[in-house]
């Protein structure tokens, strides 16, 4: 199991006791079809529920633990559209509109489930009445929406190649003067080329890039092995190839990995940076990942631009060469209908990107 996994798993297994016990049967029951990272945002999205259940006097219970299901058969719309509404406006935590059809939809599918798959002792449904039923939630981005809000904040075909060279060689000029910067740029730099280079080259997301092992480096193939999000099978790697461009930053890096971050012995990880106040280099968090990306972006004069919008430039010239099904597969995309935002960005430029191909 990755090291993400691991950690939500642990997590997940520590809420689970403050909740009620249909909340538990209900988890243990999704286990083999969903990621442990997934369950633990349904058990925090409860959480919030069941305290505003609590909160709100619609259950006499002593703690979310002990709320009955004879509590849920009893909620109205009126308290569903106030739970919503309580989402939408909570002062420590407001939600956008998609983040409370998110919280929505994990409470339809524990509802759905304790009234159609649970039973009880005689065969019964173990809610007998399902208010959640009631509750249509409609998909609030659409991949034609999620296209519009890319256009023009993506790397084209040439921007790619020319932040790569950024990176690079162009960056160290523009914090000549900043000594600090470029003492950290000089012991990064083949690293920090290194990870923008694999993105820009394979579309992997930061969470795969953040779990990448040396050994899941295969130069020969092109290809790398991550556990790709929402498969829950931990001893399977989803193979994941690899552009040309990407062999040789890797080879360089892994030139100096060793020497460079002096990892311990049993230090598996492919990216590896140096803690303050440490001399052993340990695995780069997800959170360094990101904010070196930034880093660069901003100096580059693309300050939108981030890990996820790396994957998205990947994804949209790849679906230049490709079709649907490939590019799907090749991001780890559950459904094709995910995978039709690239259709929608590249419908005004194809004609043109597939020329200019074919002249090179």
């Amino acid at each position: 199991m990755n090291i993400i996994k691991v950690k939500d798993r642990n997590e997940l297994e520590k809420k689970i006791p403050s909740m009620p016990w249909y909340v538990e049967k209900f988890i243990n029951y999704k286990l083999p079809d969903l990621s442990p990272s997934s369950l633990l945002e349904y058990a925090r999205d409860y959480e919030i529920f069941f305290s505003w259940l609590l909160a709100e006097g619609l259950s006499s219970a002593a703690s979310m633990s002990q709320v009955p299901l004879e509590d849920l058969e009893k909620l109205h719309m009126d308290s569903v559209d106030n739970f919503r509404m309580f989402l939408a406006t909570r002062k420590e935590q407001a939600n956008v509109k998609t983040t409370i059809n998110r919280k929505l939809s994990a409470l339809r599918s524990l509802f759905h489930y304790l009234s159609q798959i649970a039973e009880d002792e005689n065969f019964y449904p173990l809610l007998k009445r399902n208010v959640m039923a009631k509750v249509e939630i409609k998909r609030s981005h659409k991949p034609k929406d999620t296209a519009a809000k890319l256009e023009g904040k993506l790397l084209q075909e040439q921007e790619i190649l020319e932040f790569i060279e950024y990176v690079q060689h162009g960056y160290e000029h523009d914090v000549a003067t900043n000594k600090q910067a470029t003492y950290s740029y000089e012991l990064n730099k083949i690293r920090d080329a290194c990870i923008i280079t694999l993105i820009l080259n394979s579309g992997l997301r930061v969470s795969e890039v953040f779990n990448l092992n040396v050994d899941d480096i295969d130069l020969k193939k092109k290809l790398t092995h991550v556990y790709r999000k929402g498969k829950n099978d931990d001893t399977f790697k989803t193979p994941v190839y690899f552009r040309q461009d990407a062999i040789q930053v890797l080879t360089d890096y892994l030139a100096i990995r060793q020497t460079r971050y002096k990892p311990a012995k049993k230090e598996k990880a492919l990216f590896l940076a140096i803690a303050n106040g440490k001399k052993e280099g340990e695995r780069m968090t997800r959170r360094a990942i990101q904010e070196m990306v930034i880093k660069y972006a901003k100096r580059f004069g693309k300050p939108y631009l981030s890990v996820h919008k790396l994957r998205h430039s990947f994804a949209t010239d790849y679906y230049l060469q490709n079709d649907l099904y490939k590019t799907q597969e090749q991001l780890g995309h559950a459904s094709p209908e995910t995978t039709q935002i690239y259709a929608h960005l590249t419908d005004k430029t194809m004609a043109e990107a597939i020329d200019k191909r074919m002249e090179s």
